[in-house]
């Protein structure tokens, strides 16, 4: 009997409807799970209910904004470690502080390069594959 690969989840929080369609075209596309919110209070609610692999998190949202929103995920213990990418239009240098200052573990810039997003993706869930795996065999070991 063969295994079923259960699909990686990524969480796309923006409040542009065309921005998170055409993200979850690409990423469905490239094997993943798209999960969408449209502001920060449902990207918090989402994260908590679904516990996606990665967020995808924009900073200029209604009710709650990014920043806030990804404070909130931090003090969940389901979700502490959850790769939290922060995405915005800004500029740079301010967001990319305050984006690391507020939690996220990394920062890309609009408009996106798609290679770029894969790229970041990628290392982020490999980098969590490779905890889970070695939190894992170190349960399993007797000492």
């Amino acid at each position: 009997m063969q295994t079923q690969k259960v699909k990686q989840s990524i969480l796309v929080v923006d409040d542009y409807d065309e921005f998170r369609k055409l993200l979850k075209i690409r990423l469905e596309h490239r094997g993943y799970l798209v999960l969408e919110a449209a502001d920060g209070q449902e990207a918090v609610e989402v994260a908590e209910r679904e516990l996606p692999d990665l967020i995808l998190m924009d900073f200029n949202l209604p009710i709650l904004d990014g920043f806030i929103a990804t404070q909130y995920i931090r003090q969940l213990d389901t979700l502490r470690n959850v790769p939290i990418v922060g995405v915005t239009g800004h500029g740079k240098e301010y967001s990319q502080n305050v984006a690391l200052a507020a939690g996220c573990n990394d920062y890309l810039e609009k408009p996106l390069d798609f290679e770029e997003l894969y790229l970041v993706i990628n290392r982020w869930l490999s980098k969590q594959s490779n905890q889970q795996a070695d939190s894992r065999s170190n349960g399993k070991e007797d000492h």
